[in-house]
């Protein structure tokens, strides 16, 4: 094993409450024994795993805040936080999904804060739909929001602990691929590939650093290996991701989705943009108070931890389920096909002061959305699913299935 990196302390990181260290505290003393465990050397996706997802101690699974635009709470805001347009537009593809499909049923992964679902039934609502609503939801803490929120709504809505054997409907998953654990590669000075994971500090080193873990490398396992090898050309000091779970979760929907189809909003590039030679320190990135930031080793459990989307292996996971990818472009191009227009054509008569900062914030909402500055461009939609008998509405325009 070689050491890659030590940790650092993002610039500009706010100061930590004596509750949030305590919990760092016993976030690094599990992560540690499962180093110790798995013999001193831990794969990332594997330390990413525990640090989102273990139980009472995971970023998502400890209770933390985690949404929001206001500052100190929130980590990140997502599409359906910034203003309700998202969940309107959004509505007509989901009900083009539901006629097709001959189907109310929807399915939520990570339904976050539950915006986007209460905004989505109530705009279905108005079209006369009265969907059956399901959200698979591993946070505890978000799984009790939700069900606050969405509870003066009357609406039929179930939480799930699994994926349902059998679906029929629009399945929706908004910012969830990035946040599955990807395995980190590197090479080596002879193009072989080294899998990058996570080993401990010797106490000595350990006093010094902001946590008590280095990045490392060992020879990749044969078939990671042999993944990264039919993807991309060796280069020297290159560090990038493969999202193996992202990509089997793919592939799994084909067992399930029997009618219908599937609306995977991320951020992401296809290919031949993800593995771009200029990229060469991978798509990392970590979120903690609006903080963005590269440094995955420190404030583990209490930030969250995500990578870019590789569309080209996520479409090509759909087709190995049996699926068919029926449409990829950008979100902003997918909004615009929706109709997003039609909700910003006729500003309120209404001059109140109030009425007004509403369709500021409606319009400066849809200045995020659909801006290449902000999340237009770097958004992208991807649309798989099964015996659906119509083009969707989101891609008849700036389809790019020819990139991926």
């Amino acid at each position: 094993m070689n050491v890659l990196s030590a940790p650092a302390l993002p610039h500009g990181l706010p100061p930590l409450s004596d509750e949030l260290k305590t919990h760092l505290d016993q976030v690094n003393a599990a992560l540690l024994g499962h180093i110790e465990r798995a013999g001193g050397f831990l794969p990332f996706d594997q330390w990413m795993h525990q640090a989102l997802y273990a139980p009472e101690l995971g970023y998502y699974t400890g209770g933390s805040t985690k949404f929001g635009s206001n500052l100190p709470t929130g980590d990140f805001t997502t599409a359906p936080e910034l203003s309700s347009l998202f969940a309107q537009t959004l509505s007509r593809q989901v009900s083009q999904i539901l006629h097709d499909s001959q189907s109310v049923a929807i399915l939520e992964f990570g339904a976050g804060s539950g915006a986007l679902a209460q905004a989505l039934i109530t705009e279905l609502r108005q079209q006369g739909i009265e969907p059956e609503y399901s959200i698979l939801e591993v946070s505890p803490d978000l799984r009790e929001r939700q069900q606050q929120r969405l509870a003066p709504l009357r609406a039929h809505i179930q939480w799930l602990d699994r994926t349902p054997d059998d679906f029929k409907g629009c399945v929706i998953a908004n910012e969830v691929l990035d946040a599955m654990p990807a395995s980190l590669f590197t090479f080596g000075q002879d193009g072989q590939v080294l899998e990058v994971g996570v080993i401990a500090a010797d106490q000595t080193t350990a006093r010094g650093l902001p946590a008590p873990f280095y990045l490392a490398t060992r020879p990749a396992p044969e078939h990671l290996a042999l993944l990264v090898a039919e993807r991309l050309e060796p280069q020297p000091f290159y560090l990038s991701e493969i999202n193996l779970q992202a990509e089997a979760w793919m592939r799994s929907m084909g067992t399930w989705l029997s009618r219908g189809a599937a609306i995977l909003v991320d951020y992401g590039f296809p290919r031949h943009e993800y593995y771009h030679p200029q990229r060469d320190q991978g798509t990392l990135m970590c979120h903690f108070r609006h903080l963005a930031h590269a440094q995955p080793l420190v404030l583990a459990g209490l930030q969250d931890i995500t990578t870019h989307v590789d569309f080209t292996a996520m479409a090509d996971a759909a087709l190995e389920g049996g699926l068919d990818v029926l449409g990829y472009t950008t979100q902003a191009r997918f909004l615009m096909n929706c109709g997003i227009a039609n909700y910003l054509a006729s500003p309120p008569a209404d001059n109140t002061p109030a009425v007004q900062q509403q369709w500021a914030h409606t319009m400066s909402s849809a200045n995020k959305l659909l801006s290449e500055a902000e999340m237009g461009e770097l958004f992208k939609v991807l649309l798989v699913g099964r015996h659906m008998t119509t083009p969707l509405l989101g891609t008849l325009s700036g389809d790019r299935r020819d990139r991926l």
